[in-house]
């Protein structure tokens, strides 16, 4: 599909990362923009940013919203349409995640359904708010933000990751079944799923915002001891370290994984949208995922023992080619 200047796209989760990203490099093309987020700093700074990098005419409207309400993206689905007066948009990308909700057997149920309405309910309440809107033009353009945890679910032994690696295996086959029912009923709209790897978002700090209103520094005496006790099931020495040494572990890994990690917010962008320039309806983001998902095919009867994580551990350390040679 060809991204034009002149169109308009929403993206959920647009205050910082990957959906901060796309908005930057759409608003560069001239698109117009309806971005919502739960951080409302961050949206304002990622609106800032957008129009700085736009042509002059450009509009970039920013609402809070949690995308695990429905009513609340219907009514920001009805605040787009005013914001840009029109009735349809010609790209949606259901973004907004977070993490958390690891242990369905002995976890914390509030926070398992939060993870798991966050990022399965918001992509399906942004589906129902906004395909009328993509049907009404004349091509559009879904794309639903899934991750290697939607084929791959377990961040290693040791560490459960129930509540994230169910919502993202939900929005893969439920995007992978939208491809034909949207060729049916609605042809002009297609659709893809985006399976990220490690990216250098700031999730793990979102999460705890969203999860508890605090950050890792700040995290209350009853959220450090759980975090201790998946720490310590995850073999980490940590059981002598006082509460604030573990709230400092916690900041310093949240801060790695955004600072070290292998593809940037820029680049997960980019590659995104060059998928849907080529209309390809599965995009995988990052030498990571297309390792993983290789190994995962290759062997799927050994994709949770200590072995594959092994290999997995190893191979993430062999050179390979780049995104860019592959295409």
């Amino acid at each position: 599909m060809q991204i034009q200047q002149g169109q308009i796209a929403v993206i959920t989760g647009a205050g910082s990362g990957i959906g901060r990203a796309l908005a930057q490099q759409l608003a560069a093309q001239g698109v117009h923009l309806g971005l919502c987020d739960l951080d409302t700093a961050g949206l304002a700074q990622t609106r800032e940013q957008c129009l700085e990098k736009a042509p002059a005419g450009t509009r970039v409207s920013i609402h809070r919203v949690d995308v695990a309400v429905e009513d609340e993206m219907l009514d920001f689905r009805d605040a787009v349409a005013r914001a840009h007066g029109t009735d349809r948009i010609a790209l949606l990308f259901n973004n907004a995640g977070i993490g958390g909700g690891g242990s369905f057997v002995d976890g914390d149920r509030a926070e398992w359904e939060r993870t798991f309405g966050v990022c399965w309910q918001g992509v399906y309440n942004g589906c129902r708010a906004f395909l009328p809107m993509l049907m009404a033009s004349p091509a559009a353009f879904l794309v639903n933000v899934s991750s290697v945890n939607g084929f791959w679910a377990s961040l290693g032994p040791g560490v459960p990751h129930t509540a994230y690696s169910a919502a993202k295996f939900a929005v893969k086959g439920f995007t992978e079944a939208l491809i034909t029912d949207l060729r049916l009923s609605a042809p002009q709209v297609r659709c893809a799923v985006v399976m990220p790897g490690h990216i250098g978002t700031g999730i793990s700090i979102n999460t705890g915002r969203v999860l508890s209103g605090t950050e890792p520094l700040t995290l209350p005496a009853e959220r450090v001891a759980q975090a201790r006790a998946r720490l310590v099931r995850a073999g980490a020495p940590v059981a002598a370290l006082s509460d604030d040494q573990i709230r400092q572990l916690l900041h310093q890994r949240a801060l790695e994984f955004r600072d070290k990690a292998p593809t940037s917010a820029d680049e997960a962008a980019r590659i995104i949208l060059a998928g849907v320039r080529e209309d390809r309806w599965r995009i995988l983001v990052g030498e990571d995922a297309h390792r993983l998902d290789a190994m995962v095919r290759a062997e799927p009867e050994q994709a949770y023992e200590d072995a594959f994580a092994a290999a997995w551990r190893s191979a993430a350390t062999t050179p390979r080619q780049s995104d860019g040679d592959r295409a």
